[in-house]
């Protein structure tokens, strides 16, 4: 029998390598007694109309962390990407495919109705439900079923073995709703925040939650989110107090915040990656020589050296990064060859082919690799227009809408998430349209796997596909760094996302 403690105890020699890619917040900041009270503002990067109060549908860094403000999952993520006990207490299996769910008694949502088991089986199956919209749908067809078994029991069935299931329903759009809620205009989660004004597009304002299940959290009082696109302008708004805790602070702007004394810095390494995404229903970009001679464009060191400074991890054009378990570091790595890509394109018939390629700030450093890229394709006869829009409305506007654009994928906590979100031939988020009937098949095997080193050799070989095949190019893995008001305590790297893994709100506390 396994539950949902010893699943994550099992998985510390697993995440051993993320565990060591984390660089923890100066030890000042992790100590001392938590302070109630006080009110804080905090910038993330991108918003948009399609804000949304609705789990199921987050797609975007702030959507995550609205989300954890005002729902709790079954599972949270420690930080060593473990799923630890939330709304569930326990979670037992024997095979990996029937698991039995006891939940926490004693829960409410932020309106007093009593959480319990029709609550989280409407919240799991909900995410098949084609009309819901679910980011997650490609996840939740695992979910064969979902029956209470009395008022704080769960039975979910799964369609295959799954070790992972403690972890995946950490995730945020796995957040636990109320039973038969479709009017998302509101929130009612059972979260450390309840929400007090939501503006799509604009900002969220939260406030404590007296009845939170967690004895005496959160400590702030309110928290309002808002998005400052312009990193320059973020960071201005930090260090003149203006808001106390920004993301994706750029790495020439570490110094800056560094130099101001009530300010730092927190890195933690992740397997973050902003990528070149090569539509395959494009007669050019779906071209198999047009695809492979791009990703031999792409000067990683020169990206990771002159735009990152420093702080990234060379990719190698498939989203498995080094710090993940399951890595393959035996595909050889693709250097950067000008003359090779020449080649293919003159192949392909594709030399003196015009092509737009779409940049955004809300895609990180994509303005400058776009830049990069045009400069080195130019040099070999291919004509690059780069075309820069707004952060707002990138992601629902142009990202996958064009032949060439930029996309920006947050690390996953497992490789099923991740190659079941962004390559499976059907996910809503494959963002090259690539189809392939053997990865897909190597997906389900992977996931049934009951023998670790076979799960292993299975996903090894899924990430020689998508380095060989796949339309993506990964130049590398971004270090996640927060800038942060030094008043500002509790804070710990969570190798997930920004801010904790967006879930630094039930976590900090002003200093005084």
């Amino acid at each position: 029998m396994v539950d949902l403690s010893s699943t994550a105890l099992s998985r510390r020699g697993l995440l051993g390598g993320l565990a060591s890619g984390l660089v923890l917040a100066p030890a000042d900041r992790l100590i001392g007694k938590p302070r109630t009270g006080g009110r804080i503002r905090v910038a993330s990067i991108a918003s948009s109309t399609a804000d949304t109060l609705d789990p199921a549908k987050g797609n975007l860094s702030t959507d995550y962390l609205r989300h954890y403000l005002l729902y709790s999952g079954l599972t949270q993520y420690d930080s060593q990407v473990r799923g630890q006990p939330a709304l569930a207490v326990s979670m037992e299996t024997r095979d990996n495919v029937v698991w039995t769910i006891k939940l926490r008694s004693g829960v409410h949502f932020h309106n007093g109705k009593a959480f319990g088991a029709d609550d989280v089986v409407y919240s799991l199956m909900r995410h098949r439900d084609a009309a819901v919209g679910s980011k997650v749908a490609a996840i939740a067809e695992q979910f064969a079923s979902a029956r209470a078994n009395g008022k704080l029991e769960v039975e979910l069935r799964l369609t295959g073995p799954n070790p992972d299931l403690p972890i995946i329903l950490a995730a945020p759009q796995f957040l636990i709703v109320e039973n038969g809620r479709r009017d998302f205009s509101v929130a009612n989660g059972t979260g450390p925040f309840v929400l007090h004004a939501f503006s799509p597009g604009i900002r969220t304002v939260v406030r404590r939650n007296p009845n939170f299940w967690k004895p005496g959290k959160p400590y702030l009082d309110e928290i309002e989110v808002i998005a400052i696109p312009d990193e320059l302008s973020r960071v201005n708004a930090l260090l003149s107090g203006d808001v106390q805790m920004i993301n994706a602070v750029s790495p020439g702007s570490v110094k800056r915040v560094r130099a101001s004394s009530g300010h730092a810095i927190m890195e933690t390494k992740s397997g973050l990656f902003t990528d070149l995404v090569m539509r395959r229903d494009h007669p050019v970009t779906g071209h198999p020589d047009f695809v492979l001679a791009m990703k031999y464009l792409m000067d990683r060191e020169l990206i990771k050296r002159a735009l990152f400074r420093g702080f990234a991890t060379i990719g190698n054009d498939q989203p498995i990064s080094p710090l993940d378990p399951y890595f393959n570091p035996d595909i050889p790595q693709r250097q950067f060859d000008p003359d090779r890509a020449r080649f293919l394109l003159k192949r392909a018939g594709l030399l003196g082919t015009r092509l737009p390629v779409y940049v955004s700030p809300a895609a990180n450093l994509s303005v400058d690799m776009g830049s990069i890229l045009q400069e080195h394709a130019a040099q070999i006869g291919l004509k690059l227009a780069v075309n820069r829009v707004p952060s707002d409305g990138y992601w629902s506007t142009h990202w996958m809408k064009h032949p060439l654009t930029f996309g920006n994928v947050n690390p996953r906590p497992t490789a099923d998430m991740m190659f079941s979100l962004f390559f499976q031939s059907k996910a809503t988020a494959n963002e090259s349209g690539w189809n392939s009937p053997q990865f897909d098949k190597m997906l389900i095997e992977a996931r049934q796997a009951t023998d670790p080193a076979r799960r292993k050799a299975i996903y090894g070989d899924m990430q020689w596909l998508v380095h060989n095949h796949g339309g993506v190019g990964v130049p590398v893995f971004i270090s996640l760094l927060d800038g942060y008001d030094r008043r500002l305590r509790g804070l710990f790297p969570i190798p997930l996302g920004g801010f904790m893994g967006y879930t630094f709100g039930e976590h900090v506390w002003l200093d005084a």
